[in-house]
């Protein structure tokens, strides 16, 4: 642990940090041309740059390119749908955009991120785990869902969702499964009303004590919101390339 450490004249030009804690970190005097940082809000809370709090600058930002951000903070049934239609208004224009990119575009890692393709696999596993139950699912988990990296780490020893780490199914093929996963919530959002939000239900194995639908639909919008924002990101990249 370097807690406290200072470093002084170091060239890291380039270098890449992933998973890093720089929790009050001090930098003064740094050449950032080009930099780039990705951390969820409350990790970047209090972040300054030249004595300026950045992040209501970039949470602004961030909801202006994306509506559905703000909508989701909503408990309105009404809100909750148009943020959902806006989720897969932006769905859709990367799948058109994809279509139009070389073959073989969707299994593209942009710096050691997820494609296009494995972006798909997580959020099919991200609609099972918050909503399988609360949909009556059987299995719950579809075995192309692709789960969070450290999910070993909170699981219970011994828990099988059904999962083939190794599935490679072809493109079109998901793409099915994933639009039959985002029908599902959009009629599940149809049909919601107060009382629908307000139930318990039995949260993924990892989660602990139930949860209201409310909670499980705002972590799916959250999570369709951020990797929509990956996504994008990295099929602008392999458009230059």
């Amino acid at each position: 642990m370097d807690e406290g450490r200072e470093f002084t004249g170091v060239d890291l030009t380039g270098a890449r940090f992933r998973m890093v804690d720089l929790s009050g970190a001090m930098l003064r005097s740094v050449a950032l041309a080009g930099a780039e940082i990705d951390g969820e809000a409350d990790d970047l809370a209090g972040l300054t740059i030249n004595g300026v709090d950045v992040m209501p600058l970039v949470l602004a930002e961030l909801e202006r390119r994306q509506p559905a951000r703000v909508l989701l903070r909503s408990d309105d049934p009404a809100d909750l749908r148009a943020a959902w239609d806006e989720v897969e208004r932006g769905w859709a224009g990367l799948v058109a955009m994809l279509a139009d990119l070389p073959a073989g575009s969707d299994t593209v890692s942009v710096e050691g991120e997820w494609s296009f393709r494995q972006t798909t696999r997580h959020l099919v596993f991200v609609t099972d785990a918050w909503l399988g139950q609360v949909l009556g699912q059987r299995p719950r988990f579809h075995p192309w869902g692709l789960a969070f990296t450290d999910m070993g780490e909170f699981v219970p020893e011994g828990t099988d969702l059904g999962l083939d780490d190794d599935a490679d199914p072809p493109l079109a093929e998901l793409l099915e499964v994933r639009a039959g996963r985002m029908q599902l919530v959009r009629d599940l959002l149809a049909d919601a009303d107060a009382a629908v939000l307000a139930t318990e239900i039995p949260p993924p194995p990892w989660a602990g004590d139930p949860v209201s639908t409310l909670r499980c639909l705002r972590v799916v919008l959250r999570e369709e919101c951020e990797h929509q924002r990956f996504a994008g990101r990295d099929l602008a990249r392999v458009v230059l390339r």
